[in-house]
C-alpha cells in the first residue's frame, strides 16, 4: 500500500528571474540597507546586489501591481490584483507581514503612497469608480475613501509639504484632493490656456504648493495651488512614465529610453540615455526610477534592472534582466550542467547558470519559441516556434545548425531519445515527427494516432518506444524510431521510461483531484531518485507528491510565487533544483529542493510565511490515517442554524404586507392586555452543541445560556435573572478575566456579539456587521481589552476586536473546516488559536489581518478544545480521541492519553489542568499532563443528598468544566449543571430537556407542576414552586410530542411519535395503559372534562379517536379532517370537540362516536369551552401576525379567568392578547426568549403563571403573571401590532410640507423658466451682410452701453466678497438658530451660508464651505468646543464622492474648517446634535431608511449607524447629560436609543400606560432630570416620558404643532415653539418650569395672523425665536419686549429687484406677496409692502421718485416711493407679468408679459394708464428688457433663445442687424444676444443661465444660473465659454441679479432660497 501521506521533502524558493515592468510603474527602490525592492509576478523581491542574495515576501496570493516604500525606506507596500486583492504592508529586512489591508477594492489596487511621516498609506484601485482610501494602516483601518475618477489613476501623492493634501493624476486629468474627517475633497486642475488637457502620467510634490507631473507627450506641467503655472516642454521625447524625488532633485524616466535628473527648482542637471549604452537597444522604455545619492535604478518596460553611477553614469550596470512581454513557456535543463535554457514569445533563448543565478547567453530567433530540449550530450539546444518550424543550435556559440518547416501549427514539445540518436517533434497538428540526429535531422518516421494537438512526450530508456499526451486527454504508445502506434499493452508492461513528463497515466493518478476532469495541470516532472513529483498548473500552484501516486487526490504540498499559470516544470540534472516558468508573468523561478533528511534539521527554521500555507496537506481524499469521527462531533459539525426566516427579515416583511393590509388598518383594534408576565425560571442548559459555557461570575454565582438568553443562576437562593438583549439562539459565552463581563453570540443572518454586565445585566458593547449566520466561539484576551470571535460563514471568519469601542482590530478566513474553539495569547495577545474540525491553527495579527500557520502533527487529528499554558509558546489541545496534545509554538511535543472519546473541555489552573470528556470523567492533571491526580466520575450515587432533581444517566458527556468557589462545576451534554465538590459529592443545580424538540406541555389540574414530553424519549415532571426542580423523570421507547393530566391529576397520557399512547400513574410514572392504533405521530392527547370519562387523541394521519377511560376500548373516532391535526379542545359538558388542522380548518365533532357538527362561528363563541388552545376562530383572529404566510402560530391558551390569551410561534415569539380577539392585527404584548418556535403555552390552574415550552432550544421556561394595576414595566420587548393606524397623527400644512420636501442638489438642478429651442452657445451664427473691410470709412462704432459715471477713469471689477445676506431658512428647516459668546452673536443659515451675526455691530460673517444647502445647524455647549458648529446639507447618493452629504464641523468665530463627514445618508442630513462631553455627534439622514450615525467628529470616524425608521424623522438629540443615550422624533414615531459599543439598540415609546393614548407624529424634543423625555407633537401636546414610557400628557401646550423645543442647560428650563394665534393669554412662544408643569406665554409682535415659531434658544435673560416667516426675533424674559434682528420674504422665489438709481437701497419682490426694501450701508430692512398678491418683477423710474410693480396675475401697480402710495394700477393682461421698465427719459413703461407681449404705457398722459401700444410676433414669453439709451428701441429676450429688438413707442420690430449693432443701450439685462454667448457654460443642458446685468461701467457682467451660481465676466463677451469667476452661496435657481449705483456692490436674488446676497465690488486698481 503505498503512503497516501504528502511528502516529507520540500521546496524553497531560491531565485527570481525578472522584474515586472509591464503594465506596471514607480515599482523599484533602495531600501535603508541599500538593497533593492522589487516585485516579480506574486512576490515581493529584496535583492542585496553586494552579497548577490534575494530575499521573498509570500503575502500575496494573485499578481502583485503596486508598491510603496515607506518614509523610513525599510517598510513595503504592496497591493495586488484579484476579485478580493488587499494591500500588505511588510518589513524587507525581515520580509514578515506587518499589516494587511483589505475588504475595501475590488479587482485591484493600481497605486500607493505613504505619507511624510509614514502614518498613513493611500490606495487606488482598479475597480470602476477608481476608489481612493486612506488608511491608518497600522490598525489596518480605513480613514476616508473617495471615488478618485470617472477614468483610470495613474499615480498619487502626499504633499509632502502640507499636512492632509494629497495630489492624484491619470487619463486626461489630475486631481488636488484634501483630507478632513472622513472626507477627501478633490478639486480639478486646471489646465487653462497654459497647456493642453491631457493624460498625466506620474507626480512629485514640492514646497509652496507646487506640484511637478510628467505627460503623456513627454512635456512636464507644473502646477500652482490647482492651476497649471507652466511646462517645461519636449523634457522627453514621449510619455513620462516616472518621476523620483530625493534630497537632491527630481528624476525622471520615460518611454525614450533616457533618464533625466533636475535640480530642486526643476532646472536640468543631467541626462542619461540608455539606448546608447552598451547593454542599451532600440526600443528601450524606462518604467521606474530612483534616484539615492549617487547611485539610480532604473527598471524597464523589457523587465531589466540597470544601476547608473551618476558620475559614470555611460556605463550603467545591468544587475536583473528577464524575458519581456508575450507567453514564455519553453524551457529545457542541460543533462550534465546546472544550466537552464528558457525560450519565449519575444522570441529570445536565453541560458541561466543555477550556481551564479546570473544570465550567461542570450540569443534571438526569428520566431516566438514555445519549446526546448537539449541532446543528451548537451551538445545541441533545439527549439520549438510557433510556426511549425524547429531549429537547432550549437549550445556553445548558439550558432545554428539546422532549420526545418514540416508543419504549419505551433510545436509544442520536443524531446531527445536518451541515446541521443532520434529528436521526436510534437506539433499542434496532432503529430509527432521523428527526425535522426546524425543524418543531419533527416526525418524517419511520423506518429499519427493522435486526433488532438500534442501536450507531452516521454521517451524509454531504451530509447524504443514514446508515450505522447493529447489535448483530448489520451495517452498513446508508438514503437521507435518508425512511429508505429502500439495497441498490445502487454508489450508496455516492462518498459521503463527514461523521464515523465506527461499528465496521464496510472502512475500519477494522485496529481489529479478525486472529482474533477478538468486539465488545468500543464507540466510534470518525476525525481525518480527521490521518488516525488512536481507539478505546475494554471493557478500558479508548484505542487510536490509523492511519485507513484496512484490514487486520485493524493495528499501534496503546495507553493505559491507565480501569479498565474504556470507553462512548465522540471528538476535539474541533479535534482537539487526545481525551474518553474510562468506563462504571463515571464518570470523564471528557481526552486531549491530540499530532501527528507535535510528537512527533519531545517525544522528550527520557521517555514517562511505565507498566507496560503506552503506546507498545508490540503487534498480531498479520504485519508486512510484519519481514525473515524465520535458520533458526537459528527451531529455537531452538521449543524448549520440556518433560518427560513431571521427575526431581522421582519421589519421589510411587515413593510411589504402592509400595502396588501392598508384597509384593515382604519378599524379600531382591540387594545394590549393589561396584565404581564415576567421571565421567572428557566428549566434547560446548551450543552448538547455547545462546549465551555458555564462560569462562576465575581460574585460566585453561574452563568450560561440557553436558547436566547443568558442566565445568571444564584445557587443559594436558587432564582435566575436574565439577560434578554439577544433574539436567536445564543451559541458561545466566554468570561471576561475579571469574571464581572460575559460575551455571548449568537444565531442571525448579521449575527452579534454582546459582552453584558452579569450584576446589571445591562449590555455594554455589542458588536455587529461582520459574522454571518452565527458566531460559535469567543475568547477575551487575558486583559480583557480585546475578544476573539468566530463565525459559522462557509470560511469561519475570525475578527478581533477592541470590544469597548467596538472596533474590528483584524479579521481573516479561518478554515474551511468547522473551528471549535478560539483562544488567545494570554502572554502576547496579538497571537490567538483556532482548533477544529481536522485542524488546529496559529495565528498572529498583521494589521487589518491575521496570519496563520497550521500546527505540524504528522496526521490531522480533530481538536475539540485548547488552552494556552504556563509560557507563551505552550498550547494543549483536546482530540477527538481522547488524546490532550502538547505543543511548543507549532510544533507538537507528544500526546497523553486522558479520556475515553473526545476531550470536550479542557481547563487552565495555577498549576495544572482539569480535562472532561465524553466518558463523563473530570480529571485533575499536574502542569505537564505527566499526571493525573484525581478523577472524578459523574454519577447517580454519589449525588449529595440534599440535590434537586434527577441524573438522567450515569457517565454523561461532559461539555464544559469551570472551577472557582472551591467546586468544580460541570455541564453535560444531557443538559444537567452540576457542582463537583473537591471531596467528591456531587450537587445538580438545573436540569433541562436533552437535545430534541420538546413539544408536550401538561399544567396539573391544582398543583404547581407541569409535566414535559420531549424526542429526547422522556418524560419529566416539574415542580413549579420556588424549588424549581425536576421531581420525576421517565425513559420512553420513542419521543413524545403531547401529554395531559387528567381532571383529577392522578393520570397522565402521553402520546408518543410512532401512533401509540400511553397513560400512566402521575406520581409513580408507571404504565397503567397503552395502546397502538395509527402510525403516524399522536399531535395532540386531552381527557374530557369533569369525571375525565373520555380521552380524545389526535394524530397525524388526520384522525380523532375517542376511547373510554374507564373500560379502555376506543368508541369513536373523528374523520372527515383533510390534513394532520393540530390542536383539540373540549367544551365544559365534555360532548363536543373542536379540531384544529394544519391545513387551518375547524371542525367539530360530538363525542363520544365522532360525528362531525356543523356550527355557525356566532354560536361557537357561545359555547362554554373547557380550554382554549385552538389558534382558529374569530374570537381568535387577531392572533395572526401581518407575515403570517412566513410565520405560524403554533399554540396558545387561554386562561383560566378567560381574560387573556398567551400565543407562541415560529419565530420564539410570546405575545399576549386580550381576549376574545376580534378583527385583524389586534394590539399585544411581545416578550423574546425562546430562540426559534414555541412549541406549547400553557397557564397554571390558578393563573399565576404561564409556562411555554420552545421546540429547538429545549427550554422549559416559567413566567410569572402580574396582573392588571401591578406597574412593574420590565422586560416586555414591546407593545405593537403589525400596523400603526393611519389616524394617529392629526395633519398639518408646515409638517407636511416639511416632510414631503425633496431637496434639490444644485449639482442635478434644471431649468427654473419653461424654455423652448437651442441654447446660445449652440446656435449656429448667420453671418452678418456686409462684414465690414478692416480699413472703413463708415462711423466708429457706438458704445454699447451708455456708461453712467462718465468723469472717473473706468475701473473693471476683478472680484466680488460676499457682504451681506438678507434671509433665513426657517419655512422648512428647525432648532437652527442660536446664540454664542453670551449672547453677544448668534448663529443661523440660509441657502448654503453659515451666518455669524455680531448683534451690536450688525456685521455679518459667512460660512461658506458648504457645496450645497445647509438644511441643520446645532452648536457644541462642551466648554472644551467653545463656539463649534456642525451643519448638515443636502446631497446626492450616499457613495462618498464631493457630492454625496456631509456634515461640516468648524469654529464659528474663524470660520475655520474642523472636520468634515461624508455620510451615506443619501438625500441629505436633516439634524445634527452633539452629545454631553462633546466628542459624539448624532447625524440623521433624508434618506430612506433614515439612518441614525454617531462620530467621533474630531477623527472623522462613524462610530454607528443603524436604520432608524420608515418614515421621517425629523430631529434626533443626545441627552445633556449624556454620551450614549439619545431621543429621536418624527411622523409617528419616538424612539429611545442607547449606544453600546459600535451598536445602536433602541426602544420604541410605550403609550399603553395611559388610557387612549395614541401615538402622534411627534415634532421636537426636550430633556428633564430623572430621565424625562419631553415630545413636542402635531396636535400641539407635549408627551412627558419617563425612560420609554408615557407618564404624563401636556395637553394644548400650545394650539398647533409644537415645532421646537429647547432645554436650558444651567437651570433646566424648557423653551417651546409653535404654530398659534397670538392672543392675551397664549402665544407661540412659551417658558416653561423644569416638569413642564407651568408656563409663561409671550407674544410676538409681528402682526402676523398666526404665528408659527420654528427653532427656539436661551440665553441670558433673552429668548431666540426664528420663525416660519423667516424672522429671527429676540425677545427679552422680562418685559417680553420683541425685537427683530433678522427679516427675509417667507416665500419664494423673490423675482424682482430693483436697484436705486443713486442710493445703496435695493427693493426686492416675491411669491409671497411683499415688496421690501432693503439699505445696505444700515444692513437692515427698512419697509416692506404687502400687495395681498405675488408679485413678479419691480424697477425705479430713472428719477427714483416711482416704482413701477408687476404681479403674477397680471396687474401692475406703480407707487410713488416718498409715500408709498398708489400713484395708478392697470391690468390688462391675465398671465404673470415678468419685467416692467421705466425708460431713461421717463416717458414710457414698458411691461412684459407670460403672454408673450410687451405693452407699452405713457406716463405722461396720468395715471389712467391707457396701453398706446404693443410688440406683435414675440415667439415665447419675455424674459428681460431694456431700453436703449434714447429711448428709441427696447430689447427683448424670450423664453425661445431668441433676442429681439422692437422701436418705441410703435412696436415695431427692427430685423436690420447694422441697425441694432448701432444701438446704445441704457442698460443690459439680457442672456441673449452676441455680445453675450460668452455667459453660457458647457454643462447647461438641462439648466440654464436665468439673468444677467452688466455694470455700469460697461466693463463686467454678472449672471445667476439655475446651479445657483453667481459668475463675474468681462463684457462683451462674444468668445463661447468666456473665462470668468463663480461665487457660491445661492440655493438652486438664481433669479435676478443687479449691480447697485456706481458698482458698488451686486445684488443676488435667490429662487428656492428667499434669500438676497449683496456682494461687495472689489475693483481693479488704477
Amino acid at each position: 500500500m503505498a503512503d497516501r501521506t504528502a511528502p516529507n521533502c520540500h521546496l524553497r524558493l531560491e531565485w527570481v528571474y525578472g522584474y515586472r515592468g509591464h503594465q506596471c510603474r514607480n515599482n523599484l527602490y533602495y531600501t535603508a540597507a541599500k538593497e533593492i525592492v522589487y516585485f516579480v509576478a506574486g512576490v515581493g523581491v529584496v535583492y542585496n546586489t553586494r552579497e548577490h542574495k534575494q530575499k521573498f515576501y509570500l503575502g500575496h496570493n494573485d499578481d502583485i501591481i503596486s508598491l510603496a516604500l515607506h518614509p523610513e525606506r525599510v517598510l513595503v507596500a504592496t497591493g495586488q490584483v484579484g476579485k478580493e486583492p488587499y494591500i500588505c504592508v511588510w518589513d524587507s529586512y525581515t520580509v514578515q507581514t506587518v499589516s494587511i489591508l483589505k475588504d475595501v477594492h475590488t479587482h485591484g489596487v493600481a497605486c500607493l503612497a505613504f505619507d511624510l511621516e509614514g502614518q498613513c498609506l493611500v490606495s487606488v484601485g482598479l475597480d470602476s469608480k477608481n476608489t481612493i482610501c486612506v488608511w491608518d494602516w497600522r490598525r489596518g483601518k480605513v480613514l476616508a475613501a473617495a471615488p478618485g475618477h470617472t477614468d483610470r489613476i495613474f499615480d498619487i501623492s502626499w504633499d509632502l509639504y502640507q499636512p492632509s493634501k494629497l495630489v492624484s493624476c491619470g487619463v486626461k486629468h489630475i486631481k488636488f484632493w484634501s483630507l478632513c474627517g472622513n472626507a477627501l475633497t478633490p478639486k480639478r486642475g486646471v489646465f487653462g490656456k497654459t497647456g493642453d488637457l491631457q493624460t498625466i502620467l506620474c507626480l512629485a510634490c514640492a514646497k509652496d504648493e507646487v506640484t511637478y507631473s510628467g505627460a503623456l507627450n513627454g512635456d512636464i506641467y507644473v502646477w500652482k495651488g490647482i492651476n497649471l503655472m507652466r511646462t517645461v516642454q519636449g523634457a522627453h521625447g514621449s510619455g513620462i512614465f516616472s518621476m523620483n524625488v530625493c534630497e537632491e532633485g527630481f528624476a525622471t524616466g520615460g518611454r525614450d529610453g533616457c533618464v533625466r535628473l533636475w535640480d530642486l527648482n526643476f532646472k536640468p542637471i543631467t541626462v542619461i540615455d540608455l539606448r546608447e549604452t552598451d547593454q542599451g537597444y532600440k526600443g528601450l522604455s524606462v518604467r521606474s526610477v530612483c534616484w539615492r545619492g549617487d547611485h539610480i535604478l532604473v527598471g524597464t518596460q523589457d523587465s531589466e534592472i540597470f544601476e547608473v553611477v551618476v558620475h559614470d553614469r555611460n556605463k550603467p550596470f545591468l544587475i536583473m534582466q528577464g524575458h519581456c512581454e508575450g507567453e514564455l513557456w519553453a524551457l529545457a535543463v542541460h543533462p550534465t550542467k546546472p544550466l537552464a535554457m528558457t525560450g519565449s514569445d519575444d522570441r529570445s533563448v536565453r541560458i541561466w547558470s543555477l550556481i551564479d543565478h546570473a544570465l550567461i547567453a542570450r540569443c534571438n530567433m526569428e520566431e516566438p519559441i514555445r519549446c526546448a530540449a537539449v541532446s543528451t550530450d548537451g551538445i545541441h539546444l533545439a527549439l520549438g516556434m510557433k510556426d511549425g518550424s524547429f531549429t537547432v543550435l550549437r549550445v556553445r556559440d548558439m550558432t545554428e545548425v539546422v532549420h526545418i518547416k514540416d508543419r504549419k501549427e505551433a510545436i509544442h514539445e520536443l524531446k531527445y531519445s536518451p541515446d541521443g540518436g532520434h529528436l521526436a517533434v510534437g506539433s499542434n497538428d496532432n503529430s509527432v515527427d521523428i527526425y535522426g540526429v546524425v543524418q543531419r535531422y533527416k526525418k524517419v518516421g511520423e506518429c499519427i494516432g493522435s486526433n488532438s494537438f500534442i501536450t507531452h512526450m516521454d521517451w524509454s530508456t531504451d530509447s524504443k518506444f514514446l508515450q505522447t499526451n493529447d489535448g483530448s486527454g489520451r495517452r498513446l504508445f508508438y514503437r521507435m524510431p518508425s512511429g508505429k502506434e502500439v495497441t498490445n499493452r502487454e508489450e508496455l508492461k516492462l518498459v521503463q521510461w527514461a523521464s515523465w513528463t506527461c499528465v496521464l497515466g496510472p502512475e500519477i493518478n494522485g496529481i489529479w483531484p478525486k472529482y474533477s476532469d478538468i486539465n488545468d495541470i500543464n507540466s510534470v516532472d518525476a525525481n525518480f531518485n527521490n521518488q516525488v513529483i512536481v507539478t505546475a498548473d494554471d493557478y500558479g500552484l508548484v505542487k510536490l507528491l509523492r511519485y507513484p501516486c496512484v490514487k486520485k487526490g493524493a495528499k501534496f504540498k503546495k507553493y505559491l510565487g507565480h501569479s498565474a499559470h504556470i507553462t512548465n516544470a522540471r528538476w535539474s540534472h541533479d535534482y537539487q533544483w526545481v525551474i518553474t516558468i510562468g506563462g504571463a508573468d515571464h518570470s523564471v523561478f528557481q526552486w531549491k529542493f530540499v530532501p527528507e533528511r535535510k528537512s527533519k534539521e531545517a525544522l528550527h527554521i520557521a517555514p517562511q510565511e505565507t498566507l496560503a500555507d506552503s506546507n498545508s496537506e490540503e487534498s480531498d481524499s479520504d485519508q486512510s490515517d484519519v481514525p473515524e469521527m465520535d458520533s458526537e462531533i459528527e451531529q455537531e459539525t452538521q449543524l448549520t442554524y440556518r433560518r427560513q426566516v431571521y427575526k431581522e427579515d421582519l421589519p421589510q416583511l411587515k413593510e411589504q404586507c402592509k400595502e396588501k393590509h392598508r384597509a384593515t388598518a382604519m378599524k379600531k383594534r382591540e387594545r394590549p392586555p393589561g396584565s404581564g408576565v415576567k421571565l421567572h425560571f428557566i428549566h434547560g442548559y446548551r450543552g448538547y452543541d455547545c462546549r465551555s459555557n458555564l462560569f462562576y461570575t465575581q460574585t460566585g454565582e453561574i452563568v450560561y445560556h440557553v436558547a436566547a438568553i443568558g442566565v445568571v443562576y444564584n445557587r443559594q437562593q436558587n432564582t435566575q435573572r436574565f439577560y434578554m438583549g439577544h433574539d436567536d439562539d445564543i451559541l458561545c459565552l466566554a468570561i471576561h478575566p475579571l469574571k464581572d463581563f460575559v460575551a455571548t453570540g449568537q444565531v442571525g443572518r448579521d449575527s452579534s456579539i454582546h459582552i453584558w454586565d452579569t450584576e446589571t445585566l445591562k449590555p455594554m458593547s455589542v458588536l455587529r456587521g461582520f459574522h454571518q449566520l452565527g458566531v460559535c466561539a469567543l475568547d477575551f484576551s487575558a486583559d480583557g481589552k480585546r475578544l476573539a470571535s468566530v463565525g459559522l460563514d462557509d470560511n469561519h471568519t475570525i475578527v478581533l476586536w477592541d470590544w469597548r469601542k467596538g472596533e474590528k482590530l483584524s479579521a481573516m478566513r479561518g478554515s474551511k473546516d468547522k473551528i471549535f474553539v478560539v483562544k488567545i495569547n494570554p502572554y502576547l495577545p496579538d497571537k490567538l488559536i483556532t482548533a477544529g474540525v481536522k485542524h488546529m491553527k496559529f495565528w498572529h495579527k498583521a494589521g487589518g489581518g491575521l496570519i496563520g500557520r497550521k500546527g505540524n502533527m504528522g496526521k490531522t487529528e480533530t481538536m475539540m478544545c485548547a488552552v494556552y499554558g504556563w509560557s507563551e509558546e505552550m498550547v494543549f489541545s483536546g482530540t477527538c480521541t481522547g488524546d490532550i496534545c502538547i505543543w511548543r509554538d507549532m510544533f507538537l511535543m507528544k500526546t497523553v492519553k486522558a479520556h475515553d472519546g473526545p476531550v470536550f473541555s479542557v481547563h487552565a489552573l495555577e498549576k495544572g489542568f482539569v480535562t472532561g470528556g465524553k466518558d463523563g470523567i473530570v480529571a485533575l492533571w499536574d502542569d505537564t499532563f505527566e499526571r493525573c491526580l484525581k478523577t472524578y466520575a459523574i454519577k447517580r450515587a454519589v449525588l449529595a443528598p440534599g440535590s434537586k432533581g434527577l441524573l438522567l444517566e450515569d457517565n454523561p458527556s461532559i461539555r464544559a468544566i469551570s472551577l472557582g468557589h472551591g467546586h468544580i462545576l460541570v455541564g453535560t451534554k444531557n443538559g444537567e449543571i452540576l457542582e463537583v465538590d473537591k471531596s467528591g459529592p456531587i450537587t445538580l443545580l438545573v436540569q433541562g430537556h436533552m437535545e430534541g424538540e420538546v413539544w408536550g406541555l401538561a399544567t396539573h389540574p391544582h398543583l404547581p407542576l407541569c409535566a414535559t414530553v420531549s424526542d429526547d424519549k422522556t418524560l419529566r415532571i416539574w415542580d413549579l414552586s420556588p424549588s424549581h426542580c425536576m421531581l420525576a423523570v421517565r425513559k420512553l421507547r420513542k419521543g413524545g410530542r403531547c401529554c395531559c393530566f387528567s381532571p383529577d391529576g392522578k393520570a397522565l397520557a402521553v402520546g408518543l411519535n410512532d401512533g401509540s399512547f400511553i397513560i400512566v400513574n402521575a406520581d409513580t410514572l408507571e404504565d397503567l395503559v397503552s395502546f397502538h392504533h395509527r402510525k403516524d405521530i399522536i399531535s395532540d392527547i386531552r381527557f374530557s372534562p369533569g369525571a375525565g370519562k373520555y380521552l380524545a387523541v389526535a394524530s397525524g394521519d388526520t384522525f380523532v379517536d375517542i376511547y373510554n377511560v374507564m373500560s379502555s376500548k376506543r368508541v369513536g373516532v373523528c374523520k372527515g379532517c383533510l390534513n394532520y391535526i393540530t390542536h383539540l379542545d373540549w367544551d365544559k359538558r365534555g360532548k363536543l370537540l373542536q379540531v384544529n388542522t394544519g391545513a387551518k380548518e375547524q371542525f367539530f365533532f360530538e363525542a363520544p362516536r365522532g360525528k362531525r357538527q356543523t356550527i355557525p362561528a356566532t354560536e361557537v363563541e357561545k359555547i362554554d369551552w373547557s380550554t382554549w388552545t385552538c389558534v382558529l376562530g374569530t374570537s381568535v383572529e387577531g392572533v395572526w401576525p401581518l407575515i403570517s404566510e412566513v410565520t405560524e402560530v403554533t399554540a396558545a391558551c387561554l386562561s383560566n379567568d378567560k381574560k387573556v390569551l398567551a400565543t407562541g410561534d415560529d419565530l420564539g415569539y410570546v405575545k399576549l392578547f386580550r381576549y376574545p380577539v376580534k378583527g385583524k392585527y389586534a394590539k399585544f404584548k411581545r416578550y423574546v426568549a425562546h430562540s426559534t418556535h414555541v412549541t406549547n403555552v400553557r397557564w397554571t390552574h390558578d393563573d399565576s403563571l404561564l409556562v411555554t415550552v420552545g421546540g429547538g432550544d429545549t427550554c422549559l421556561m416559567i413566567w410569572a403573571h402580574e396582573p392588571e394595576g401591578h406597574r412593574e414595566f420590565k422586560q416586555c420587548d414591546s407593545e405593537e401590532s403589525d400596523i400603526e393606524s393611519e389616524d394617529d397623527g392629526g395633519y398639518d400644512s408646515d409638517v407636511t410640507r416639511e416632510n414631503e420636501l425633496n431637496y434639490t442638489i444644485k449639482a442635478l438642478s434644471t431649468n427654473m423658466r419653461p424654455m423652448t429651442g437651442v441654447k446660445p452657445h449652440l446656435q449656429l451664427k448667420e453671418p452678418s451682410v456686409d462684414e465690414r473691410p478692416p480699413v472703413s470709412r463708415a462711423l466708429p462704432q457706438p458704445e454699447k452701453l451708455q456708461t453712467n459715471n462718465v468723469g472717473k477713469k473706468k475701473r473693471p471689477i476683478e472680484d466680488l466678497v460676499l457682504e451681506l445676506v438678507f434671509g433665513y431658512r426657517g419655512n422648512d428647516c428647525r432648532n437652527n438658530v442660536h446664540y454664542l459668546n453670551e449672547g453677544a452673536d448668534i448663529i443661523y443659515h440660509t441657502a448654503s451660508v453659515g451666518i455669524v451675526l455680531n448683534l451690536t455691530t450688525s456685521c455679518q460673517s459667512f460660512y461658506v464651505e458648504h457645496s450645497d444647502d445647509i438644511l441643520c445647524l446645532t452648536i457644541n455647549q462642551h466648554p472644551k468646543f467653545p463656539n463649534v458648529v456642525a451643519t448638515g446639507q443636502v446631497g446626492d447618493t450616499g457613495d462618498m464622492s464631493a457630492t454625496s452629504p456631509s456634515i461640516h464641523v468648524w469654529d464659528a468665530m474663524t470660520k475655520q474648517t474642523l472636520s468634515v463627514l461624508r455620510c451615506f445618508h443619501s438625500g441629505g442630513v436633516c439634524s445634527v446634535s452633539f452629545s454631553a462631553t462633546g466628542k459624539l455627534l448624532l447625524s440623521v439622514g433624508l434618506d430612506p431608511e433614515h439612518t441614525v450615525t454617531i462620530w467621533k467628529w474630531q477623527e472623522g470616524a462613524k462610530v454607528a449607524s443603524r436604520i432608524g425608521h420608515t418614515q421621517r424623522i425629523f430631529v434626533a438629540e443626545f441627552r445633556p447629560d449624556s454620551d450614549t443615550h439619545f431621543v429621536s422624533v418624527g411622523i409617528k414615531h419616538v424612539r429611545f436609543w442607547t449606544l453600546a459599543g459600535r451598536a445602536l439598540l433602541s426602544k420604541k415609546g410605550v403609550l399603553s400606560s395611559i388610557e387612549d393614548a395614541r401615538m402622534q407624529t411627534m415634532l421636537s424634543v426636550a430633556f428633564g432630570a430623572n430621565n424625562l423625555t419631553f415630545t413636542g407633537t402635531i396636535s400641539g401636546d407635549v408627551c412627558v416620558w419617563k425612560e420609554h414610557i408615557l407618564v404624563r400628557i401636556v395637553a394644548k401646550a400650545h394650539t398647533g404643532p409644537v415645532f421646537t423645543m429647547y432645554t436650558t442647560l444651567r437651570d433646566g428650563l424648557i423653551v417651546t415653539g409653535g404654530k398659534e394665534r397670538p392672543s392675551k393669554e397664549g402665544g407661540a412662544l412659551k417658558l416653561w418650569d423644569q416638569e413642564l408643569k407651568r408656563c409663561r406665554a409671550f407674544r410676538l409682535e409681528t402682526g402676523q395672523i398666526i404665528d408659527c415659531v420654528r427653532s427656539v434658544c436661551r440665553g441670558k435673560g433673552k429668548i431666540l425665536v426664528g420663525t416660519r416667516n423667516a424672522e429671527i426675533i429676540e425677545v427679552g424674559e422680562k418685559n417680553a419686549a420683541c425685537n427683530i434682528l433678522v427679516n427675509g420674504h417667507m416665500d419664494g422665489p423673490i423675482w424682482g429687484l430693483g436697484t436705486h438709481p443713486s442710493r445703496d437701497v435695493f427693493l426686492s419682490a416675491a411669491e409671497d406677496g411683499t415688496v421690501r426694501l432693503w439699505d445696505i450701508p444700515e444692513k437692515k430692512m427698512l419697509n416692506k409692502v404687502n400687495l395681498g398678491h405675488p408679485a413678479r418683477t419691480i424697477s425705479y423710474s430713472p428719477e427714483g421718485d416711482m416704482v413701477a410693480i408687476g404681479m403674477k396675475n397680471g396687474e401692475f401697480i406703480i407707487l410713488l416711493v416718498a409715500s408709498l402710495k398708489i400713484w395708478g394700477k392697470k391690468r390688462d393682461r391675465r398671465s404673470p407679468i415678468q419685467d416692467i421698465r421705466f425708460s431713461p427719459n421717463s416717458r414710457y413703461l414698458a411691461v412684459g408679459s407670460t403672454e408673450s407681449a410687451v405693452d407699452f404705457y405713457d406716463l405722461t398722459l396720468g395715471p389712467q394708464l391707457n396701453r398706446i401700444n404693443c410688440c406683435r410676433d414675440i415667439p415665447s414669453f419675455v424674459m428681460q428688457m431694456d431700453f436703449s439709451a434714447d429711448s428709441a428701441y427696447i430689447q427683448i429676450s424670450t423664453g425661445a433663445y431668441k433676442r429681439l429688438v422692437y422701436e418705441v413707442p410703435s412696436g415695431r420690430q427692427v430685423t436690420e442687424q447694422t441697425q441694432i449693432d448701432r444701438i446704445t443701450w441704457a442698460t443690459w439685462t439680457s442672456v441673449l444676444g452676441d455680445e453675450v454667448v460668452g455667459i453660457w457654460s458647457r454643462n447647461t443642458d438641462k439648466a440654464d443661465v436665468t439673468c444677467a446685468c452688466v455694470s455700469h461701467s460697461g466693463l463686467n457682467i454678472v449672471t445667476g444660473d439655475d446651479f445657483g451660481m453667481v459668475k463675474l465676466l468681462d463684457f462683451p463677451c462674444p468668445e463661447k465659454f468666456a473665462k470668468h469667476k463663480r461665487f457660491l452661496g445661492h440655493s438652486a435657481h438664481l433669479t435676478n441679479v443687479r449691480f447697485t449705483n456706481g458698482d458698488r456692490f451686486v445684488v443676488s436674488a435667490g429662487g428656492d432660497d428667499r434669500s438676497l446676497f449683496v456682494w461687495r465690488c472689489v475693483h481693479a486698481p488704477h
